[in-house]
């Protein structure tokens, strides 16, 4: 499994916003430095926990920062603004970054944003599905562009105003061809948008606050929708996401991890927790579809969501994990807000190069029993 890196990012009110902003910076750039593969940032414009208002513009800052880790975002909210406009800085970034882009995308649903934007009656869900049908186009088209597609909205044309002889009428194409991987972060147990993500060769990410055992209905949907299109699913192409802590001893884990009132993990936790209850949406936590919501409590969460102690603890826990949620391609590490900025590296430090070395060795030691055991049979 690679590792790699997502965070919404999230930080208590009280810190200045452009301290936050140079401490999500440094986490990027220390992933690249210990070799995450990936790092995701997400974008809200009117979060003031969740402060990165544009995640494209964020991690451009990031691009001659880093040299290997590859930038995505966490994503493009594409109900929020014309997908011509996305379709081109996508492509731009693509250029800049040579090609370490992933281009992560969602409706964006957060209502305060919406409603920030005049959009709060709008289907956000049909906006996404019209705006991600239109980058495409533009992506694999030639200028002049005449794009109509059957009820969508959005309506491309440069026909009437091209030269193309000057340059006129023209929209950049990625770095990458076709295009760059499209990822969609999804949370909801039996997605059926995961099937669509199969369909259409786009891959999931599976969130960190949802139990493992709906992560696994991800991967069954997203093997379905390949399937229908007469393609075979790959392992490799599907993100888990974990929240994640590593010490050197457990008992500083469990203190920074949960125990501690001021820890960064309660504070995330009771965060998406409040959220979700205000929108109905307690369900994402629950271990059984019919689980009260008066059992679904910070404590209940923290315990059954957080992986946290020393190497060994976690390398265990992430292999019973995969148990429950099978083979995929990335492990993906829940960044949090540096409360003990030495505490918080230390982790990602261990991480990178002791439980992930571990976890991958015990992977390919258990594949190779496999395979005896069946050439023996």
């Amino acid at each position: 499994m690679r590792l790699g890196y997502f965070a919404m990012p999230m930080h208590p009110m009280h810190r200045p916003w452009h301290e936050t902003l140079d401490e999500d910076r440094e986490a990027v750039i220390l992933c690249d430095k210990l070799g995450f593969y990936d790092a995701f940032i997400g974008e809200h414009l009117t979060d003031r926990v969740e402060n990165i208002t544009n995640s494209m513009l964020f991690l451009a800052t990031l691009i001659h920062a880093t040299k290997t880790i590859k930038l995505a975002t966490g994503t493009t909210n594409l109900s929020q603004t014309h997908p011509t406009l996305i379709a081109s800085h996508a492509a731009m970034f693509d250029q800049l970054a040579k090609g370490r882009f992933i281009f992560g995308i969602s409706p964006g649903n957060l209502r305060s944003d919406a409603e920030a934007l005049g959009r709060l009656d709008e289907d956000r869900g049909k906006l996404f599905a019209e705006a991600i049908d239109v980058i495409l186009e533009i992506w694999s088209r030639e200028a002049p562009y005449r794009i109509d597609l059957p009820d969508n909205r959005f309506k491309v044309t440069t026909e009437t105003t091209a030269a193309l002889e000057i340059g006129l009428g023209y929209l950049g194409k990625p770095y990458q061809s076709p295009r760059p991987e499209v990822v969609g972060t999804v949370v909801a147990p039996y997605s059926k948008g995961v099937v669509l993500m199969g369909q259409r060769d786009f891959h999931p990410i599976s969130a960190n606050f949802l139990q493992a055992k709906w992560a696994r209905t991800h991967w069954t949907n997203y093997a379905e929708g390949k399937a229908s299109v007469g393609l075979q699913a790959d392992p490799a192409d599907w993100r888990v996401a974990r929240t994640i802590f590593v010490a050197d001893d457990d008992a500083t884990a469990k203190r920074y991890a949960g125990g501690d009132p001021g820890s960064p993990y309660r504070f995330y936790y009771n965060q998406i927790m409040t959220k979700f209850s205000r929108i109905g949406r307690l369900a994402v936590f629950k271990d059984r579809i019919d689980q009260p919501d008066s059992e679904i409590t910070l404590d209940y969460v923290m315990n059954s969501l957080v992986l946290s102690g020393s190497v060994n603890s976690v390398v265990d826990q992430i292999l019973a994990m995969r148990e429950v949620t099978g083979d995929c391609g990335e492990l993906v590490y829940a960044g949090m807000d540096w409360v003990d900025p030495k505490l918080a590296k230390r982790s990602m430090e261990l991480m990178a190069t002791e439980v992930m070395p571990r976890v991958n060795a015990a992977i390919a030691q258990s594949n190779s029993v496999r395979r005896k055991v069946a050439a023996q049979a």
